[in-house]
């Protein structure tokens, strides 16, 4: 939405009211548990989700006995209740809105899995539609923008290019910054779906000197951002059915993955009234890590230092070896415990875009391949479930396509921004909703006097 927003008319299709337009409501409690502390106990309430392990609710704990919990990194503490995206790492499940990720991914497509995410239900056909429009209308950037980008360096990182950028938009679209109006947060809502992939390909643009391709109406989303990524104004660009489906994928399967580092960033900033723009700046910020959105890079940087299939076995004795700082890259998930329930349409997108496009001549696929199909009969890495995640096989085809990997984390980002706004837009419309002030537990000095330097 370039110009004005505009409210919808009467004719419009309208999503129906998902969850995040009431807010989440905590069910209620009928269960607790006793903490004794110095011989005094504590009856906390403990709430049961539709799925995963009851919660115990803390939120008074201070208040009642003075004290607060510790827990870094928040491994053991739900910090919300929401509706998106359900785990079961155990079982190796993900779920969005109640439905598994290998149906989504292999008879959806991604705008189909945004408006899933956003709304709550799948659309009809008329929503469908609609929604899809509103997206492919909107994916021109304020032709102003264009001197934003090019005040960077031309060797700058894309997703120090993105932060910048999307941060930036609510200079750009001011009239779509007002979390209080339900019909801004809409507006802000499908602008960062429609043009966080021009964005992308402008910074990947940018980043090799090459002339900024202006996005297509006539084309869909996945094919878009391809072509304008890889099309040049000397000729002709044609996006192949079988890459764009790929591309497709990877943007389905990296839609929302709960509560991770990005997310939690997301609903962080959010917390303090920050405009949307800002708040989804800040969650590509915590997506450049190399701990999170960098893992398939990390796979193929592995891939290139093994360097031939004849050298795989002296790497997976490696992995084996605990003293060895070698680490086998792109397996197993911290997350997941079993399979990574999105590595089994992954790889089949994988194995279609090699075909296409070919492994004869290039050593680090020809190693993937192999380390896969050896990786996968070893008993060690069997018994362990070691098994190839999303992030090995993305790396492929990415690699494959002609993306350099200074690009996966920005396509990462672009992927995951709309699970960044479902998980906002919930936010913003729970009543509960309070800015977030996490707790320490202190091990500094105590009080102290100050001392005159001539003193010290």
């Amino acid at each position: 939405m370039n110009g004005p927003a505009r409210r919808p008319s009467r004719g419009i299709n309208r999503p129906e009211p998902g969850p995040e337009d009431e807010g989440v409501h905590m069910p209620d409690s009928t269960k607790t548990a006793k903490l004794t502390i110095d011989g005094e106990s504590h009856d906390l309430p403990m709430f049961s989700p539709t799925a995963g392990p009851d919660v115990v609710d803390i939120r008074k704990l201070y208040q009642q006995a003075g004290v607060f919990t510790y827990d870094p990194g928040y491994t053991s503490t739900a910090s919300c209740d929401s509706t998106i995206t359900f785990i079961d790492g155990d079982k190796g499940e993900l779920l969005h809105r109640g439905y598994p990720i290998g149906q989504l991914a292999e008879k959806s497509h991604f705008l189909e899995v945004c408006y899933l995410l956003l709304y709550g239900n799948l659309p009809s056909a008329s929503q469908l539609e609609d929604f899809e429009s509103r997206v492919t209308m909107h994916t021109m950037l304020h032709e102003q923008m264009q001197n934003f980008f090019r005040g960077f360096r031309r060797d700058a990182h894309p997703m120090a290019i993105m932060v910048g950028v999307v941060g930036a938009m609510s200079a750009f679209y001011h009239d779509s910054t007002d979390i209080s109006d339900p019909w801004q947060r809409e507006v802000a809502s499908i602008r960062l779906i429609a043009k966080m992939p021009t964005i992308a390909a402008w910074a990947y643009k940018y980043s090799v000197g090459q002339p900024f391709v202006y996005p297509r109406n006539d084309l869909d989303y996945a094919s878009n951002f391809l072509r304008m990524c890889f099309a040049v104004p000397a000729e002709e660009y044609s996006v192949n059915p079988i890459l764009s489906r790929a591309m497709d994928r990877i943007f389905t399967l990296h839609a929302d993955h709960e509560q991770n580092a990005s997310t939690s960033t997301v609903r962080l900033a959010s917390s303090s009234g920050a405009n949307p723009f800002a708040c989804i700046a800040a969650g590509i910020a915590c997506l450049w890590g190399p701990a999170h959105g960098g893992a398939n890079q990390a796979c193929l940087e592995m891939l290139k230092e093994i360097g031939s299939p004849e050298r795989i076995p002296e790497y997976l004795e490696r992995a084996k070896d605990k003293d060895d700082p070698f680490r086998l890259m792109g397996f197993g998930h911290r997350v997941y415990k079993n399979f990574d329930p999105r590595a089994t349409v992954m790889k089949q997108s994988a194995d279609e875009v090699l075909e296409l496009l070919g492994v004869e001549n290039n050593k680090t696929l020809q190693v993937a391949k192999e380390l896969e199909k050896i990786a996968l009969e070893d008993p060690y890495f069997r018994e362990k479930k070691l098994f190839p995640n999303v992030d090995f096989y993305s790396g492929i085809i990415l690699e494959a396509m002609g993306f350099p990997m200074s690009m996966f984390t920005p396509i990462f980002a672009v992927s995951r921004t709309v699970g960044w706004i479902s998980q906002w837009k919930e936010m913003i419309a729970d009543p509960q909703m309070k800015i977030g002030r996490p707790r320490q537990l202190y091990l500094g000095e105590t009080k102290r006097d100050y001392v005159d330097i001539e003193n010290r």
